[in-house]
């Protein structure tokens, strides 16, 4: 039984359909990646796994449960952790206050999280509005890991940062996959990047599931068509 399934998830905002038959799973301990142009519906797919939207239509299930009219909050402590696009810190908190609010009893604690990110120990007492971008992106991964999640959701987590910082985040998901159990879904526009870690992918297009398939199936050919200029 996959550990997150989505079948036909249709999904509105208001009168418009932004979400057409969505269709996925992932396994504890992999890794897929959640691919398309912009505005295809990734970051929509994301908000109904979390319950952040519902859907119109079809089932999303997590562990085998029906994940339908359950609030987010109860969904995050089910063990499903989101990194979301923009980061969104608790800006007025310092990193150790970011780590803390959102712990919940497991194997990530504030030390483990440290010793992931040593920039946020040495930032420990610093309030979040005053970090640099890869270090917001950094606190992000690890407030979501705080909460001790089984499947971790990172939603264009390297967007916009300098390639130092995109390499030690990408060190970050891999060290994820190889250390841990976790199951993790990412959005991003690397391919090489994504190449390195994931064993699935989906590809959106006008917010249905236009391919799906092992990472390594992805043809030039394919890449082109759904994921080109």
């Amino acid at each position: 039984m996959s550990l997150l399934s989505l079948r036909n998830v249709t999904a509105f905002y208001g009168p418009s359909q932004a979400l057409f038959d969505v269709s996925l799973s992932l396994e504890a301990g992999q890794v897929l990646a959640l691919m398309g142009r912009n505005g295809m519906g990734k970051s929509t797919t994301v908000k109904v796994i979390c319950r952040l939207l519902p859907n119109a239509q079809g089932q999303v299930a997590f562990d085998g449960r029906d994940l339908s009219g359950l609030p987010a909050f109860r969904v995050a402590r089910l063990g499903i952790g989101l990194v979301p696009e923009g980061r969104r810190c608790f800006t007025n908190l310092t990193v150790y206050e970011n780590l803390i609010a959102v712990a919940r009893p497991g194997e990530w604690t504030f030390a483990k999280v440290v010793e992931l990110f040593p920039a946020l120990q040495e930032r420990r007492d610093q309030n979040a509005a005053s970090l640099s971008g890869g270090e917001q992106q950094m606190l992000a991964i690890g407030r979501a890991l705080m909460t001790n999640p089984r499947l971790l959701i990172l939603d264009e987590a390297t967007e916009g940062l300098a390639p130092v910082i995109r390499q030690q985040i990408w060190a970050a998901i891999a060290r994820l996959k190889q250390e841990t159990g976790m199951a993790i879904l990412v959005i991003d526009k690397s391919l090489s990047e994504l190449g390195t870690i994931a064993d699935s992918a989906v590809i959106l297009e006008k917010g249905r599931s236009a391919w799906s398939g092992p990472f390594r199936d992805l043809t030039p050919e394919l890449t082109d068509r759904y994921l080109g200029v």
